[in-house]
């Protein structure tokens, strides 16, 4: 068996450690004897070469960086990734990233810019002198398909743990919350909700990068990405994740802790 993960634009989104999610993704897929191509999805990158894709990753970055990409990704290039995500192919954005397939997003300074509105959701920066949200983030997974099949994977009910560090924030429509929040910020530091969820793609400012601490959500994308390319389930082979779960038990109790 085979994947390839798209890696979108790496040089420009990349700004948070979010590379660890590639990183983790093909390696956890290798470690089972999948073969794992990674084609990075840029400025210069042909809108067909987006169809050859089993996986999206998509990463953070500073306001700047994040308009290029958001005027880059029009036209073609947009509606490839349309039609992947409509599809069922999964995905994984991460920090800024998931701005892109929201309706919009409003900087600090400048003006409005338009995304996929893949997702029903707008995001907004409250301006340059407004705090930002910083610091460890815990959510329960409630978005209910994802919760279902973590809850098989896990026996238990999922939990993710991440870092989030963003100035924008994010107001669903009509879209499914990924989870509520336990401790942190999450979309906006108002509604407890945090990310989103839609066909396959998890959308959420946890990064860090997200996948490593929560290895359960990368073998759910490879799991889900296996499924949608052969059209038939697909049992991964456990691996020991035996310090990652200790890191984030320890990590849970911590934050759990300091919020009581």
């Amino acid at each position: 068996m085979e994947l390839t993960i798209g890696w979108l634009y790496p040089s420009l989104m990349s700004t948070y450690g979010d590379r660890g999610n590639v990183i983790c993704l093909r390696q956890r897929a290798e470690w089972r004897g999948i073969r794992v191509n990674v084609l990075s999805l840029a400025q210069d990158t042909p809108p067909e070469e987006f169809q050859k894709v089993d996986v999206l990753v998509g990463g953070g970055a500073q306001d700047r960086q994040q308009e290029i990409v958001m005027r880059d990704l029009r036209g073609a290039k947009a509606e490839a990734i349309r039609e992947k995500i409509e599809a069922g192919t999964p995905g994984v954005f991460t920090c800024g990233s998931p701005q892109l397939l929201g309706h919009y997003y409003e900087p600090a300074l400048g003006q409005r810019i338009e995304g996929l509105g893949l997702l029903d959701m707008e995001s907004k920066h409250p301006g340059p002198d407004a705090r930002r949200c910083i610091g460890n983030v815990v959510f329960e997974v409630t978005a209910t398909r994802l919760a279902q099949d973590l809850q098989k994977m896990l026996g238990a009910a999922p939990v993710i743990i991440g870092f989030e560090n963003h100035g924008g924030r994010t107001y669903l429509g009509n879209v499914e919350p990924l989870g509520r929040v336990v401790s942190g910020y999450g979309n906006n530091g108002e509604d407890g909700t945090e990310g989103a969820f839609y066909r396959n793609a998890i959308a959420t400012y946890s990064h860090g990068p997200l996948l490593p601490k929560n290895p359960f959500i990368a073998d759910w994308l490879i799991q889900t990405a296996l499924l949608e390319k052969y059209q038939r389930p697909v049992s991964l082979e456990p691996l020991d994740d035996t310090l990652a779960m200790q890191a984030r038990e320890a990590m849970f109790k911590k934050l759990t802790a300091l919020k009581k």
